[in-house]
């Protein structure tokens, strides 16, 4: 029997009246929808100066086949209060999946990392990744697509890595300088695995690795107690089912020059320099360094979500069809205070697009361009000009007789109708 609309109306309205929040669950009929959870990472220690760059491997995380919906994540201390950038600089996070054998005692080396599906899988493999923009950053992913977690081959166990590299800035003499990884301000001639660093090399991850220490304003000896913090993480998902549209996960890379060059495998760089802007360009109020590449989607359908990724000095990423279409401008929000999440001359935010249905498909095999621009006012180092896209296949026509999908509401949060129950309606 089909439910007339004024019964679908009162049904709507009283689970509209109680929706659960983030942190509840909604049952229908013994369907749990959306759920959330806050987790600790492991703590990791910093005294004024130092560096902290560690993985943690089967941290906390949700269990069982799932759709994920949005991670974020911030750094804290032991009463769990925010900290603020100007203090503790979060240079990045990155979690990725990773399957063990069932009941494995083997060494950590036999794992299995479940990297997403491209372009730069090498280098770029983490499912989701920010740095000091973590606190006013949307990761949501809109209804009714999911990240498909949790279903792993026969025989293995899916586990969750996590990397935290952290700076800590407090007494330094070039608080830039050091969230940069000037390598002056380090000391450090080779990199962490005891490589010798190249001369042109003057800033970047190969300087400011774990335990390094950035120049103190009274040189480099390490002084103060160590202090305890945490990244503190929260997840939020639903139960996978027939309802959820899986999306793919595809992270551009601005330094990867490799389909300008002719070549077929990508060169994800991760990282590059922005040169200071001559006197020339100075004169003509000029000073913007423009990034421009160009890589491959293997598979396309349509873009559901995408944001970019810049560090200090960065003006705006965005990301272009082959025919030109822009597809998404990813902007930064600087913060004007001393509060953690409004940190003057730190980007706190970068900006998110959901492109409306059907408007911003991609081709299989289509070459997009991503442009990244940087203030050139003065120089930086380890800049990043990435782009974090989620695409879903694109929907055939709903066959006669087929499931309709669920029902989902924003308001007063996200949630979806089960498709069981979407049925009647």
């Amino acid at each position: 029997m089909k439910v007339d609309g004024v019964l679908l109306v009162l049904l709507v309205t009283f689970l509209s009246a109680h929706a659960p929040f983030e942190s509840e669950a909604l049952n229908v009929r013994g369907h749990r929808l959306l759920k959330s959870k806050t987790f600790l990472s492991p703590p990791f220690l910093l005294t004024p100066g130092s560096v902290s760059n560690k993985f943690y491997y089967d941290i906390d995380f949700p269990r069982g086949h799932l759709a994920l919906k949005s991670f974020s994540a911030e750094v804290v201390d032991e009463n769990e209060a925010p900290v603020p950038l100007h203090e503790t600089y979060l240079h990045h996070w990155i979690v990725e999946p990773y399957y063990t054998k069932t009941q494995q005692s083997a060494p950590r080396k036999t794992m299995t990392l479940k990297r997403n599906s491209g372009v730069c899988k090498d280098t770029l493999g983490q499912y989701y990744g920010l740095g000091s923009e973590s606190r006013h950053t949307a990761t949501w992913v809109p209804d009714p697509y999911g990240i498909e977690v949790g279903n792993p081959p026969q025989g293995y166990d899916e586990k969750w890595l996590l990397n935290v590299h952290a700076i800590d800035t407090r007494g330094v003499t070039d608080k830039l300088g050091c969230t940069e990884c000037r390598c002056d301000l380090y000391n450090v001639t080779v990199d962490e695995y005891g490589r010798a660093i190249g001369k042109n090399y003057s800033g970047g991850l190969y300087c400011c690795y774990d335990q390094t220490q950035c120049r103190m304003k009274g040189g480099f000896s390490n002084g103060g107690e160590p202090r305890q913090l945490f990244l503190r993480y929260t997840v939020t998902w639903l139960g996978w089912s027939d309802a959820v549209v899986p999306v793919e996960i595809y992270i551009f890379d601005v330094t990867d020059t490799a389909l300008l060059e002719g070549k077929s495998e990508t060169a994800c760089k991760v990282e590059y320099q922005v040169q200071e802007c001559s006197s020339e360009k100075r004169a003509r109020n000029d000073c913007v360094d423009v990034m421009v590449t160009k890589q491959v989607l293997p598979r396309g359908g349509d873009i559901v979500f995408a944001k970019g990724h810049q560090h200090t000095g960065g003006i705006g990423v965005s990301l272009h069809a082959q025919d030109g279409r822009l597809l998404c401008a990813s902007m930064p929000t600087y913060g004007t205070g001393t509060e953690a999440g409004n940190e003057a001359g730190y980007i706190v935010g970068m900006s998110s697009c959901y492109p409306a249905p059907g408007t911003a498909t991609v081709r299989d095999g289509e070459a997009l361009t991503v442009v990244s621009n940087y203030s050139s006012e003065r120089q930086h180092n380890g800049v990043m000009g990435l782009f974090y896209i989620l695409v879903a296949k694109q929907q055939q026509q709903q066959q006669p007789g087929s499931k309709k999908p669920a029902w989902c509401f924003s308001f007063p949060v996200s949630w979806c109708l089960s498709a069981w129950l979407s049925g009647y309606l």
